[in-house]
Parts: C-alpha cells; structure tokens; sequence
C-alpha cells in the first residue's frame, strides 16, 4: 500500500499584500508559520512511527512549509521543481489587480495562457506527469508533498487516473493549509481519505 499526504502550504506574504504568487518567492507571514508548526505537531501525533519521503517545491512558501512540518516528523525534504506552482509568465511579480488589466486572454480550456509566456493547465500537467509516474512506481510506502493550489488541483486529478481533459469540467482544489490524505491498495485501486482538511491549522 503507497499512502500519500499532499499539503497545500500555509500563509504567505503574498496572500496579504495583494500580489501575484506564481513563481514569485515569497515568505510565509508569522500566522503561516505557527500554521505550519501545527500542521506537523499534528501528523507527528497522527504518525507517531511512519518514517515518510516528503517532496516540496522549491519555490519559498513551499519550502519553509516543508521545513518547519519536516522538523516535527524528522525528514528533509527533496526539493522539486516540478511541484512549483504553474508558471503566470509576465505577471509574475506583479500584483493581482495588474494581472485583471492587462489579462491577454480569458481562461477557458486547458490548453489556454493567461499571458503569452505562460504555462497553461495542460503545460502543468505534462511538467508534472513525470514525477508523479515516478512516485507512484517507486518503493516508497508513505510520502509526503508540499505545492500550491493550482498544482495539487492537477495533481489530484491524476492520482484519480483521469485525463488532463477532465479538467476542463471540474477540479478538486484545495486552500492554504488544507491537508490531503490518499492512498492505492495492493491491488492498485486508489482512495482519498480527506480532501484539504483544515483542522490541520487550527
């Protein structure tokens, strides 16, 4: 049996300043922080002797998520550019309102950029595919993931066995902090046992 915890990292600075995330590096703010600390303090009591393998992105509020939880549960984390969160071209390192003004198309398929040198949803999940078969075939009985949003919206997505289509019609999407559980059987059927669950946080 794989079991799988995916972990939406907690607050940044960006989610309180009004500016875009994407591949922006942004600190967690002190409320992320303490959000993070409980979120391993949790799954510590949760998983008193599961040694896990934890994966993070390495964009910064992911990486200090994946920090601060690694500490309480005794792991480092293996940082990974496919877990960023998809890439908003030009409009990173602006700010949201800056984004809806100059907006060069609306978003209505997967395979639609918001602007011309960004990643659409179907470019995300062709950057994430690879690590996923990976994870999913290797030895690793319990694994950690800490991403963004938009990413672990894919990547739930594909642990359902379904098409990069799909997405066109539904996403199981998270919020900050929302902590994720899924596992395969030995029998290769797959199951998710929560779905962001924000009691994590509090």
């Amino acid at each position: 049996m794989k079991n799988i915890i995916t972990i939406q990292h907690t607050q940044s600075v960006h989610h309180t300043n009004g500016m875009v995330g994407s591949w922006t590096d942004w600190e967690l703010t002190e409320l992320g922080v303490q959000q993070a600390n409980k979120i391993g303090e949790k799954l510590k009591a949760e998983f008193p002797k599961t040694q896990f393998v934890m994966y993070s992105s390495d964009l910064l509020r992911a990486k200090q998520t994946a920090e601060i939880i690694g500490k309480h549960l005794g792991v480092n984390s293996i940082l990974k550019v496919e877990l960023r969160e998809r890439n908003l071209g030009k409009c990173c390192g602006k700010s949201v309102q800056w984004l809806r003004e100059n907006l060069e198309m609306q978003e209505k398929t997967i395979d639609d950029r918001l602007f011309s040198d960004a990643e659409s949803r179907r470019d995300e999940w062709n950057r994430l595919k690879p690590f996923f078969d990976e994870i999913m075939a290797s030895e690793d009985k319990n694994i950690i993931i800490v991403s963004h949003g938009d990413l672990l919206s894919v990547f739930n997505t594909m642990f359902l066995g379904l098409g990069v289509e799909n997405i066109n019609n539904f996403e199981l999407f998270g919020l900050t902090g929302g902590v994720s559980y899924m596992f395969e059987n030995n029998y290769g059927k797959r199951f998710i046992k929560k779905m962001s669950d924000m009691s994590y946080i509090d």
